[in-house]
């Protein structure tokens, strides 16, 4: 397995289908084929050795695309960089495993300085954005016409294809080392469970330095598909590139699905060509997901759970699962890649509906934490990848995910699960976001916070939703505390920062809960 052997297929068989739209640029999968060539040879001769990382810090565009194929056809490893981090956190990601050659859009032109600055190992900086080259830079477009293509130098199975770096919500970013086997499997797991079918146009308005997207973006190289490029995600531009481009799939973060439906304009598009809506990398609630659905009655939603060392997949939550009750609120069954199952803290697998932590194996586990060989071991512990995430398991193998084993509150003896207790807030009618933690009790070591984001013109009490919350959920587990925030700090990946929130509460105990 290669992460360009698809692209090899299809310049064979559908050279001239429509590879990439992006703004008013149109390309077919021969030009992109031969762009992808020509920039592996560009990169060759500014040094990028078999094995060596190459970095991207850019918004989502058709370039993004062609250096992700350009770097393994190449024989590099990409090094995608979270848009979201400081010049300090980017910085880290570079020196952490020897990046010398970094490609930069407009967007990020002016970090560029510090980064020099910071980055012992940034030798070379590669200008992919739309306007003239800055000094010191070299252009994108000048090395591609400048150079001769190349031949795929096709590293495949076991070879390092990605280090991608996680988001920091847990602790230092650490980078996870990723194979062709790890991502090539992933991509035809999920095309065999119906994702990207042939002829398919996917959308990317989810950031492609997240795996999640990568993920979705490799399913559909596997057949073809045509992929529309949006910067970054803004409902209203979602909207009509859904109608204005025919879009048949997509992937979004539940944050974004939010947007989306409560957009005023929504009802105004045509979004009927819509038929998968992959979701995933956080919590959604019941009454978000029954809003999305009657606002795209032709598409299916698809939720996929897993971590980026899965490549990223662990479970799937069919569109049909999402027909059915008692199944819609799990994270799904496991991939067609993967073999799930839930353990006690000695690894040993426990009967269904009990609560344990969530652990993986299959082809697409990482190699491991680049550098990091004690991370690396705790994590892959008896051949398997341990996710610290808490969850248990019914009868039919539906995964229910209850919470981050870490993020577990412990009231008064009790076990209290936040994504259980965010649930039951989101059905409020005054509430657009919420997050739920613990903070510090001298009675009861911890209470259940609240911290909600207002719809528009809405007020709320703790009594008030306390007592919404009773209706739903047993009372131990109900908010005792409220707190309000205009938007909830998300990670690059869309994922609540719960650690941020739980900050203000336990700086001055010596007990906290990271």
């Amino acid at each position: 397995m290669s992460l360009t052997q698809a692209l090899h297929r299809t310049l064979q068989q559908r050279p001239d289908a429509i590879a990439t739209i992006y703004r008013d640029r149109r390309q077919s999968y021969r030009m992109f084929g031969d762009r992808v060539a020509r920039l592996a040879g560009a990169l060759q001769g500014l040094g990028m050795s078999v094995g060596e990382p190459v970095a991207l810090l850019s918004l989502n565009s058709d370039r993004y695309l062609e250096y992700f194929m350009a770097v393994p056809w190449g024989g590099g490893v990409i090094n995608p960089v979270n848009t979201r981090w400081s010049a300090n956190e980017v910085a880290f990601s570079l020196d952490d495993c020897n990046t010398a050659i970094l490609l930069v859009d407009d967007q990020f032109t002016g970090m560029v300085p510090e980064l020099r600055q910071r980055a012992n190992s940034l030798k070379v900086v590669i200008y992919t954005g739309e306007h003239e080259t800055p000094e010191g830079m070299l252009g994108y477009e000048d090395l591609i016409a400048s150079s001769e293509p190349v031949a795929d130098t096709y590293r495949h199975g076991n070879d390092l294809a990605g280090i991608f770096y996680t988001g920091g919500t847990t602790g230092f970013p650490k980078g996870v080392m990723l194979s062709h086997i790890n991502l090539s499997s992933v991509a035809l797991a999920l095309a065999a469970s119906g994702i990207a079918k042939p002829g398919c146009i996917g959308l990317h308005a989810a950031p492609m330095f997240h795996l999640a997207d990568f993920a979705l973006l490799n399913a559909m190289l596997t057949h073809g598909s045509t992929h529309v490029m949006l910067p970054s995600f803004e409902p209203l531009a979602v909207l009509r590139t859904l109608q204005d481009e025919s879009v048949t799939e997509t992937i979004l973060v539940p944050t974004m699905i939010q947007m989306l439906v409560d957009h005023p304009q929504a009802g105004d598009f045509d979004l009927s060509h819509l038929q998968i809506l992959l979701y995933g990398a956080s919590p959604i609630s019941e009454s978000l997901l029954k809003r999305a659905m009657a606002l795209l009655p032709n598409a299916g939603l698809l939720q996929a759970y897993g971590m980026t060392e899965l490549a990223p997949l662990a479970t799937l939550l069919l569109p049909q699962d999402h027909l059915v009750e008692s199944k819609m609120r799990s994270a799904g069954r496991a991939g067609l890649c993967a073999d799930v199952r839930i353990v006690d803290e000695n690894d040993q697998e426990l009967p269904r509906g009990q609560v344990g932590e969530v652990v993986v194996r299959g082809p697409h586990v990482m190699l491991g934490y680049w550098n990091r060989p004690e991370a690396t071991a705790e994590a892959l512990k008896n051949g398997w990848m341990h996710t610290g995430d808490g969850a248990y398991m019914d009868d039919d193998g539906y995964v229910f995910v209850v919470d981050r084993i870490k993020d577990m509150i412990v009231t008064g003896g009790e076990n209290v699960y936040s994504a259980e207790v965010e649930n039951a807030i989101a059905q409020h009618a005054a509430v657009a976001n919420c997050a739920v933690i613990g903070v510090p009790s001298e009675t009861w070591g911890e209470t259940v916070h609240a911290v909600v984001v207002l719809k528009a013109g809405a007020a709320l009490t703790t009594e008030a939703l306390s007592a919404h919350c009773a209706e739903r959920i047993a009372k131990y587990k109900c908010p005792r505390s409220l707190s309000f925030i205009e938007a909830l700090p998300l990670s690059g990946a869309g994922k609540v920062l719960k650690r941020d929130l739980r900050k203000p509460f336990w700086d001055n105990h010596q007990r906290g809960v990271g």
